[in-house]
């Protein structure tokens, strides 16, 4: 989000978790290994009856593999998840852009969902459920989940009036032992 409106300040702004480039790569390194061991293995000197064919396919699936990396990586710079005072936009697209954005005050629950890998890592999936919104808004593979939810309840709170609680508030330890 370039543009802020007059009066409203930044909390947090953050792309998908470096996991998503991770998962996309997969299967051009694969095609890459593949390669390499049938050049280095299979494709024997038989196959010099055709003059640089192995040089060829090698460097059109290097080619092709550093095509699909350019691309994965585009794309994943291109999802943008933007926390205001004011509100939340997710911002996805590179040719065309798609902007979706909630109203802070419009927040009426927020629920993180994280796989064990997930927690290891540090990245999850936040679901943001608006009034008069159809269905929860998915913030899928986002950074420090957690983080980003309590900003949205401090931010919500903000905004109806609440109590004003710190967003470092230290929770109380719980001494009664319940």
């Amino acid at each position: 989000m370039s543009k802020l409106l007059p009066g409203e300040n930044l909390v947090l702004k953050d792309h998908p978790h470096w996991i998503t480039v991770v998962k996309s790569l997969v299967v051009p390194v694969v095609l890459l290994v593949a390669v390499l061991v049938a050049d280095l293995t299979v494709l024997g000197p038989e196959w010099y009856y055709v003059p640089k064919l192995r040089t060829f396919l090698t460097l059109g699936v290097v080619a092709l593999a550093l095509l699909w990396a350019i691309v994965v990586w585009i794309r994943w710079r291109s999802v943008t998840y933007t926390l205001t005072d004011q509100r939340i936009t997710i911002q996805s697209g590179v040719f065309s852009r798609q902007e979706k954005i909630i109203p802070i005050d419009r927040v009426q629950d927020c629920t993180t969902r994280q796989s064990l890998l997930g927690r290891i890592i540090g990245y999850g999936r936040v679901e943001v459920d608006a009034a008069g919104a159809q269905g929860a808004e998915i913030l899928d593979h986002l950074p420090q989940p957690g983080d980003f939810r309590d900003q949205v309840f401090v931010q919500s709170e903000k905004r109806r009036g609440g109590a004003q609680v710190p967003a470092s508030a230290p929770v109380p330890a719980n001494t009664s032992g319940v």
